[in-house]
């Protein structure tokens, strides 16, 4: 049987610019770096460029030979390389959840915090099973019926990370306010029922939403939506970018940062929460007349 390539996944994207950036910090190449362990110059170069496998003994080793003995580094490295494989509830719907998508909810149930933008939708994190269903039929337009509704459960159990016992998702939602003024003609009560969902969810101590809104002044949402995924200790935080046709993933440090700041001026330009709870009050109780 012929050997298979790796495919590079997120986490293993994360390891491997992660041993490159303290590689270079060490003042190293990557045949020196190779040599301390015993291997040669390429089986390194395939780690940092995702497309090789390293054990975690292997990980706290090579960091040694940069100097790099911070135990929290260290561990969240050896975890990245111990997880680089690892599988979640998401593998049953492997049919249908695509691999970017898969990667991005492995990223998302090892995450300590979500700052989403979303301009055209609710958050997946936040939506009803109805609004899942006919939004996720809406876009995803070569799906069955059934791939719909499976991908409609994928989103619902994601949601669980808002509700772990330890360590709960902190999310932070800026939602642009057109988002709330849509209307789905064949269930009218869909909107209603998300309303009030986002009302509900928002009793969770680690949910913060915000409403940004129609008469805003220009703001870096001008450039579409995205989610800023950030993770406990030293790794690095990951944007998503998503379209019709997939998912992108921003991880270089400076790049992130872009996204960051872009964050703050929304925030800074959305309503305070208490306002933004209370325009969302308002149009529910309009649905429901």
């Amino acid at each position: 049987m012929p050997n298979v390539r790796p495919v590079p996944t997120v986490r293993r994207r994360r390891l491997g610019e992660a041993l490159r950036r303290y590689r270079n910090s060490a003042g190293m190449s990557l045949d020196m770096a190779a040599a301390t362990m015993g291997w040669i110059g390429p089986k390194l170069s395939r780690i940092e460029t995702a497309n090789g496998h390293i054990r975690p003994a292997e990980v706290a080793a090579l960091l040694q030979s940069y100097g790099v003995v911070d135990p929290e580094v260290v561990s969240a490295l050896e975890g990245l390389a111990k997880d680089a494989r690892k599988q979640g509830w998401w593998q049953t719907y492997s049919g249908v959840v695509a691999p970017a998508y898969a990667d991005y909810i492995s990223l998302e149930s090892d995450a300590a915090s979500v700052h989403e933008f979303a301009p055209l939708l609710i958050p997946g994190l936040l939506q009803t099973a109805s609004y899942a269903r006919e939004t996720i039929a809406a876009n995803a337009t070569t799906r069955t019926p059934e791939e719909v509704a499976a991908l409609a459960e994928v989103r619902q159990a994601r949601q669980a990370v808002l509700t772990r016992p330890q360590h709960a998702l902190k999310f932070w939602a800026v939602i642009h306010e057109a988002v709330l003024h849509q209307r789905f003609a064949i269930r009218p009560n869909t909107m209603r029922d998300q309303l009030r969902r986002l009302l509900d969810v928002t009793d969770l101590p680690n949910v913060t939403l915000q409403i940004l809104p129609l008469d805003v002044t220009p703001h870096p949402g001008g450039a579409g939506a995205f989610s800023l995924v950030g993770f406990p200790g030293p790794m690095p935080d990951v944007v998503l970018l998503e379209n019709l046709i997939g998912a992108t993933y921003v991880e270089g440090v400076d790049e992130v940062r872009t996204f960051a700041d872009a964050f703050e001026r929304i925030v800074a330009a959305a309503l305070p929460t208490d306002d933004s709870l209370a325009l969302i009050a308002r149009m529910e109780e309009r649905c429901r007349k």
